[in-house]
């Protein structure tokens, strides 16, 4: 099954897995070369550091490689306007006639989208394919939350 992701989404997450492969990884290696020659590994914090460093960038490294594997860049410019889809931003109203909105994204790349939420969070899976002026029961661990979807932004621009 393919992975969706935003373009702009695409274009920071595939830069990130270019820039750890290419940049970050080699320079950690290199320290921990050059702190294993200078003989006692095992109280060299240099080494230690740099190889628990280097497992979590070859951690991440694999994480992003499966994410980018089979991915589908959704062109966010043919959505239907009338319902909620991948890629919007949805305003909603709560029962204390709070405002919140949230930008509907893939996997992987939330923390590059302000206010953004996995498509499969649990409030994304309750918000697709509904229309303004629907109400939403949304399951929460915390309880049931109901919303009032008010308005469908478009980004584009700020993707693209």
């Amino acid at each position: 099954m393919s992975k969706r992701l935003t373009p702009k989404g695409y274009r920071l997450l595939k830069a990130e897995y270019e820039n750890l492969l290419h940049v970050e990884r080699p320079k950690v290696v290199r320290g921990i070369t050059n702190a294993a020659a200078e003989g006692d590994r095992s109280e060299n914090a240099e080494y230690i550091y740099g190889k628990k460093h280097l497992r979590e960038i070859d951690k991440r490294l694999q994480y992003l490689a499966q994410l980018l594997k089979e991915v589908q860049v959704i062109c966010l410019e043919h959505r239907l306007q009338s319902t909620v889809s991948f890629g919007h931003t949805v305003v909603v109203k709560d029962d204390q006639d709070e405002f919140r909105s949230f930008r509907i994204v893939g996997e992987g790349e939330t923390e590059f989208h302000d206010r953004a939420i996995s498509e499969r969070s649990p409030v994304a899976k309750a918000l697709l394919g509904k229309r303004i002026g629907d109400i939403v029961e949304i399951v929460r661990p915390k309880g049931v939350w109901e919303v009032e979807i008010c308005e469908l932004l478009n980004s584009v621009d700020r993707d693209q």
